[in-house]
């Protein structure tokens, strides 16, 4: 008879969720003050505790489209539309993304995606006409 005594009673790692919401306040204060690197080593470590944490990974891919860094800007809104799929913020960003890195395919599918959600919107609209569509 074999017998799987740990297997089953082993109980998730639980976060302090009082924790965490403070983190997150501290993180959109210091992104609201403009300090951006405490800012994005906050976000860092918040998402260190929860990695799906739809605002923050759209918050710190901002920061890093900030940065001009944005390829890695993209894997924190990729990641964040994992989560909310129609999020127009993080699609228009993802579109730009894309746009810096001369990505056009992938700045006009976001377009697409944006414009199916929401037809006038004016921020697509005027990328679409600097990517000469």
């Amino acid at each position: 008879m074999i017998i799987l005594v740990g297997l089953f009673s082993r109980t998730p790692k639980i976060t302090d969720s009082k924790n965490d919401v403070k983190k997150f306040k501290e993180f959109k204060k210091l992104l609201k003050d403009k300090k951006y690197p405490e800012a994005l080593k906050s976000g860092l470590s918040l998402l260190e505790s929860v990695p799906h944490h739809h605002d923050a990974l759209f918050m710190v891919g901002s920061i890093y489209y900030l940065k001009e860094n944005y390829k890695t800007a993209l894997l924190y809104l990729n990641r964040s539309l994992e989560i909310g799929e129609y999020d127009i913020d993080a699609l228009l960003l993802k579109a730009y993304s894309h746009q810096k890195l001369s990505e056009n395919k992938h700045a006009i599918s976001c377009c697409d995606k944006i414009k199916e959600i929401d037809p006038k919107n004016k921020s697509v609209l005027q990328l679409l006409e600097q990517l000469d569509l």
